[in-house]
């Protein structure tokens, strides 16, 4: 293998998806997949029950990197589980916008490639502030299913307000059929929401303990 195949120049090696907007974004196809129970990727390869489960990547940046600089490495692990959200690259509103834009492309080429290999995917929505909903919806589908998490976001007026905002541009833009929720749901937000529990909570509830662990 010569040293242009045995770099990774941004996956663009392996493909190049039709894109949308101006920053040519891969389009994912819309999905509604049967699903009530999601883990973390960082639980993914120890789960008994793939099948049973959806995969989602509301946790720290750092633990799943890897699937961008290695995409080929989890194809099997992912591809056992009955649906996969898209990475939740972070957009924060202190990045630089290339930043956003970059991490936004990101998820959408995983999220697609994954497509392409037979995963059912699940778009894992995300926003910065006002000024990024002109790109951060391109490549999304219409009428599918979607994931969010408001871990984070509602710690200030400002921030609360910007979520809600983004919330409110997503319903009007993506039409989704069900919205995956990950942490609080804020008031005023609407539609067929699906509430998923936080990893802790869950293991708190199966072992038949409360916030006092009694």
């Amino acid at each position: 293998m010569g040293y242009r195949q045995g770099r990774n120049y941004e996956n663009l090696q392996k493909t190049i998806f039709d894109g949308t907007g101006p920053y040519s974004i891969p389009r994912l196809s819309p999905e509604v997949p049967d699903v009530r129970e999601f883990i973390g990727f960082n639980f993914a390869k120890s789960c008994k029950s793939p099948e049973r489960c959806g995969v989602h990547f509301f946790i720290d940046d750092y633990q799943f990197t890897r699937l961008w600089t290695a995409p080929d490495n989890y194809l099997d692990t992912l591809g056992k589980f009955r649906a996969v959200c898209t990475p939740d690259f972070s957009t924060y509103t202190d990045f630089p916008v290339a930043l956003q834009i970059y991490n936004h492309y990101r998820k959408h080429w995983l999220g697609a490639y994954w497509q392409q290999n037979g995963i059912t995917v699940i778009p894992t929505i995300g926003w910065s502030d006002e000024t990024s909903f002109t790109w951060c919806f391109d490549g999304e589908p219409v009428g599918g299913a979607v994931a969010v998490s408001s871990v984070g976001t509602q710690g200030s007026r400002r921030a609360r307000a910007l979520f809600l905002a983004g919330y409110e541009a997503m319903m009007e833009r993506l039409r989704p059929a069900v919205v995956f929720f990950y942490g609080t749901v804020p008031e005023g937000c609407a539609g067929n929401i699906v509430r998923l529990e936080a990893f802790q909570t869950g293991l708190k509830r199966r072992c038949g303990k409360t916030e006092d662990g009694v």
